[in-house]
């Protein structure tokens, strides 16, 4: 549902390009590269979807073809390359059992996987974007509007997660992963208060996101990661599509300080913005509430010591102090003058962002 409005959105975002069946070329292998990961219960299947990945991120990292989107695109590459190679030494290292095949070995090999769950947490790790692998989602801001929409906020960094979910039965209540997971959730809250660039404050919001996700992940709590992980690609997405509207319509500018007063030319949009954004604060009886709520309450049944859970709260506390700093920049008048954002609310762009409001709404309550 996601690549489809994000595929709709492109039409009116950068149909005037002259490259842009190239772009729609990519974005659809790019899907074809996460089925292959999703239906095959294989690591080596699950290898040429997992470098699949890599290669076009890449390609669409570089897009716009300067010398940002360079520099952008081969530190994406490899720091997802460190994540290819763990995916390989553990192929390599499955041969000892026989198969290839993963999902029976978690079952009757369970207590000698240690070497293959350290191999799967680095990949998962790279992918998704964790401390210390984490300047690579920020960088890869260069990418086009959509692109971010769909791989930085749903797809690919959600895939170290989807592996993680399937050594469940290995991995059980891991302390080295929360750990990991509950410091990247604080830095990237608290580099998101003092951005400035509205497409990378939204980046590093999805980098505590996942933290969140990775957090459940580690104390046992898959279906509650699992839950989370789907509301947040709905309302993270959706977000990325109404920064592109305003990014678009303000001739490029992605200072949050240049774009100010989009409420009056983009009131459709600044509607949805508002949506999302309460959603990724948790506001009740949105989608988000439903499972980020959860995951905190469920956190707090556990016993942990008074430094993790401070942590935790500062974390959850610093979302809801960037969105609100995001809130006050973009929808009072740009800093010292006029804000020259045009009306660029089309219908190839209300139409998918729309149905993702829609979704990004009810899918926690229908799911929950």
């Amino acid at each position: 549902m996601i690549s489809g409005g994000v595929i709709i959105y492109s039409r009116g975002y950068i149909n005037n390009d002259r490259s842009f069946y190239r772009f729609i070329i990519l974005v659809g292998l790019f899907v074809l590269s996460i089925i292959f990961i999703i239906l095959r219960p294989n690591m080596v299947s699950i290898l040429l979807g997992w470098d699949g990945l890599g290669l076009v991120s890449y390609c669409l990292v570089i897009y716009y073809q300067n010398f940002k989107s360079a520099n952008a695109g081969m530190l994406t590459i490899l720091r997802n390359r460190i994540g290819d190679v763990a995916i390989l030494l553990a192929i390599a290292w499955l041969f000892n059992y026989g198969r290839w095949n993963f999902f029976y070995l978690q079952f009757i090999y369970k207590g000698h996987m240690g070497f293959i769950l350290g191999l799967v947490m680095l990949a998962a790790l790279t992918k998704s974007a964790q401390i210390p692998f984490s300047a690579w989602l920020p960088a890869a801001m260069a990418a086009p509007t959509p692109v971010s929409a769909l791989v930085h906020s749903s797809t690919l960094v959600t895939a170290g997660v989807y592996l993680l979910i399937r050594f469940r039965e290995v991995m059980g209540v891991n302390y080295l992963l929360f750990f990991v997971s509950a410091i990247t959730m604080l830095i990237s809250g608290l580099g998101a208060n003092f951005e400035i660039d509205l497409r990378k404050i939204i980046a590093l919001s999805t980098l505590s996101q996942l933290g969140v996700i990775i957090i459940s992940l580690s104390l046992g709590l898959v279906d509650l990661a699992y839950f989370h992980l789907l509301t947040h690609a709905l309302f993270k997405s959706l977000l990325f599509l109404c920064a592109g509207v305003y990014i678009h319509g303000s001739t490029d500018k992605q200072d949050i300080r240049l774009i100010g007063g989009v409420r009056i030319n983009a009131p459709l949009t600044s509607l949805y913005f508002i949506g999302c954004s309460l959603a990724l604060c948790g506001f009740p009886f949105i989608s988000g509430f439903y499972s980020k709520d959860l995951i905190l309450e469920t956190f707090f049944g556990f016993r942990m010591n008074l430094f993790i859970s401070l942590i935790i709260i500062m974390a959850t506390f610093f979302t809801i102090t960037y969105s609100l700093r995001l809130f006050i920049y973009t929808m009072k008048r740009a800093y010292g003058r006029e804000s020259r954002l045009i009306n660029i609310e089309g219908v190839e762009t209300a139409l998918p962002i729309s149905f993702l409001f829609i979704l990004a709404t009810i899918r926690g309550s229908s799911l929950g």
